[in-house]
């Protein structure tokens, strides 16, 4: 007669294994390589930065996450350098879909503790997708274009997309809108530990923090329209990633000055990057 397990062996089971997936996600291996992958996200960020810069001045490029990685695979062992930020890309995978499930313990107010689990949950998505395009792109040995397109193409071509596509337009508006509020509200240090910076580092940590985060929101928040016109003309074109957000910007009265602020400020955001890799909470 063959036994099959009770429920309070599945649930010991369970505890081991959630057990173990926070051990590995909190080992100083997995620890050392999440700085690594916040760290590459800085190198992503200065070089997208420069690229829309490129574009303000009448350049051509594509000013994206896609678009730094083929400027990386570009050099001379550029493509070693990218299988290295898979790794440490996929570490922070690890390390952000752990906190989501079990994290941010030291919040003490149970709400925001539910709202940092669920924005690591997106975080985790984003480096796996970071990830996987850096991987693609070390493999093919050059960057792919038109992603954000044929994503919207995908939403718009569902049953009811066009409303789709708009919430979710509306949805990266208002996350645009959160994430340069935070900036200017400096709420990214409640998730850093500080108490080993001087002076000078922490007033850098804080300005290229509210600068970054308020870029990146001015760019995210386009984003939000790009995918509201999109909807409303049926043109998934329109909405074509963060490349089409900032090449929107430039259009626009003063829009080449509007576009050298914001690839500053994306910038300031990758030196941010660097600072976070050393004070950011990763227990």
């Amino acid at each position: 007669m063959v036994s099959t397990p009770d429920a309070a062996d599945v649930s010991q089971a369970g505890r081991k294994a959630g057990r173990g997936a926070r051990d590995a996600a909190h080992s100083t291996p997995v620890r050392v390589a999440a700085r690594a992958g916040i760290a590459a996200n800085g190198v992503l960020h200065l070089l997208i930065g420069w690229l829309a810069v490129q574009i303000a001045l009448g350049s051509g490029g594509q000013a994206d996450q896609s678009g730094a990685l083929g400027a990386i695979a570009a050099e001379p062992a550029g493509r070693v350098f990218l299988w290295v930020l898979v790794v440490g890309f996929a570490a922070v995978v690890l390390w952000r879909t752990v906190s989501a499930v079990w994290g941010f313990h030291y919040v003490g107010d149970s709400t925001k503790r539910t709202v940092k689990r669920v924005v690591a949950g997106g975080q985790a998505v984003v480096y796996a997708v970071l990830a996987v395009t850096a991987a693609t792109t070390a493999v093919s040995g050059r960057a792919s274009s038109g992603g954000g397109g044929r994503a919207t193409a995908g939403l718009l071509g569902l049953p009811g997309g066009q409303v789709l596509t708009a919430l979710v337009g509306l949805g990266v508006l208002v996350g645009g809108g959160v994430m340069a509020w935070n900036g200017y509200r400096k709420k990214f240090t409640e998730d850093q530990d500080l108490g080993g910076a001087d002076s000078r580092l922490r007033r850098i940590n804080a300005r290229t923090g509210q600068a970054g985060y308020i870029a990146k929101g001015i760019a995210i928040g386009v984003l939000g329209i790009l995918l509201g016109v999109a909807a409303l003309t049926f043109d998934p074109q329109r909405a074509n990633g963060l490349d089409s957000a900032l090449k929107t910007l430039r259009e626009q009265p003063y829009g080449v000055f509007l576009l050298v602020a914001v690839g500053v400020g994306i910038a300031c955001y990758g030196v941010f990057c660097f600072l976070d890799a050393r004070y950011h909470r990763v227990d």
